[in-house]
């Protein structure tokens, strides 16, 4: 039997009935589940997708999101004035994607090969924080924790043991860590970088509560490396 084959438009899809088929046949172009991923905290203009992917072209991401927009994963829609600029969000049905991404990224941190030091986005690191969250040590914790990456302003708030996070404004932030990209963070909460030592180098500023910020980075945890044998 045929398991693969190359239809109308070079999209290659599955002759298969299996839901992980057809679901690889919905999202599993290359860039696909990672344009994804740059939508799961929100609605965002097309520049903003690309500049968390530096590495895709304008036009590959141009037919990503036409498939994933075919595909009923995600729809556009135009802001109203004065912002008046069209962006790209996930269909209810896309943000249920976010399973995925969390499975997949907990397996993939097992490889020997997993480099957490390489670039990654700032939605890549809240999704990363959502995934990796320690809730045994979370239960009881409520509080709301600012980030300003960039230019970017993003709201945490701990409660019940998950973590939502949103973009915009920082009211209501009990401590807010600042800094000028994202693996500023993931190298304090996953490289064990002491907070003292980045701001020191000049990377990072915290300010407000200093035991929640020293709390909060013991939360995450990356999953042990699988164990290889011949």
């Amino acid at each position: 039997m045929e398991l693969e084959k190359v239809t109308k438009g070079d999209k290659r899809r599955y002759d298969d009935a299996c839901g992980t088929a057809h679901a690889l046949d919905l999202i599993g172009e290359r860039w696909a589940l990672l344009v994804m991923r740059e939508l799961m905290l929100g609605p965002k203009r097309f520049g903003d997708i690309r500049a968390g992917l530096p590495g895709i072209s304008a036009n590959v991401l141009t037919q990503r999101l036409e498939g994933l927009e075919a595909a009923n994963v995600l729809t556009r829609r135009r802001l109203p004035p004065p912002a008046s600029a069209q962006v790209y969000e996930l269909t209810p049905w896309g943000y249920e994607a976010e399973v995925i991404l969390q499975v997949m990224g907990r397996w993939a941190a097992r490889s020997p090969q997993h480099d957490p030091t390489m670039p990654l986005s700032a939605t890549s690191l809240f999704l990363s924080f959502r995934t990796m969250l320690k809730r045994d040590l979370a239960q009881g914790i409520d509080a709301k924790i600012g980030f300003r990456i960039g230019v970017e302003d993003f709201l945490a708030h701990l409660h019940d043991a998950e973590i939502g996070v949103r973009r915009g404004t920082l009211d209501g932030a009990e401590v807010i860590f600042a800094m000028p990209e994202a693996p500023v963070m993931a190298g304090v909460v996953y490289g064990g970088q002491p907070i003292e030592a980045m701001e020191a180098a000049g990377l990072l500023t915290v300010t407000g509560d200093r035991k929640l910020a020293a709390d909060f980075i013991t939360l995450f945890e990356l999953p042990p490396k699988a164990v290889i044998t011949a």
